[in-house]
């Protein structure tokens, strides 16, 4: 299977220190590898991975004055540019991802890893792509629709 993999640009993966969701995506792609897939990570540039490595940024952006929100929107638009070569993209940059889902044809899944409260739910609630989230009380928050694949725990 191809697949492409967004991961945020806070942390390189795998992170060094502090890092959850950027320690799960690293999990994940570095496994799917082992498996045998093709993963394209679109990803910081000091990341170190077993994937196609697509830089997102140079570095992690934690601590930086660079815009994360640009940058992290700008690496999600790279993978959806290319989404005809993927069977599937799995997001995990919910806010810069979900928009551009509806603009490929590529099933997209997002991985919903925090920030339920206030206008975030909205969001959530109106997108309809493919997602899941990593708690119980994660997913309570959220109007569930068909396209919800369930509870995937954190590494």
């Amino acid at each position: 299977m191809r697949i492409g993999m967004i991961a945020p640009l806070e942390f390189r993966l795998p992170p060094i220190a502090y890092g959850g969701s950027e320690q799960v995506v690293s999990l994940l792609t570095e496994e799917l590898v082992r498996r045998g897939h093709h993963v394209t990570l679109f990803a910081t540039g000091d990341s170190i991975t077993n994937a196609e490595l697509v830089s997102g940024a140079p570095y992690g952006l934690r601590g930086t004055d660079r815009d994360k929100g640009v940058l992290n929107m700008l690496n999600a638009a790279a993978c959806m540019e290319r989404a005809v070569e993927f069977d599937v993209i799995h997001n995990h940059v919910p806010l810069e991802g979900m928009p551009l889902a509806a603009l490929v044809e590529t099933p997209v899944l997002t991985t919903f890893h925090g920030g339920f409260a206030g206008d975030w739910i909205r969001l959530y609630n109106k997108y309809r792509g493919w997602y899941n989230t990593i708690s119980n009380s994660a997913s309570s928050l959220l109007e569930l629709h068909d396209r919800y694949v369930g509870v995937i725990y954190n590494a």
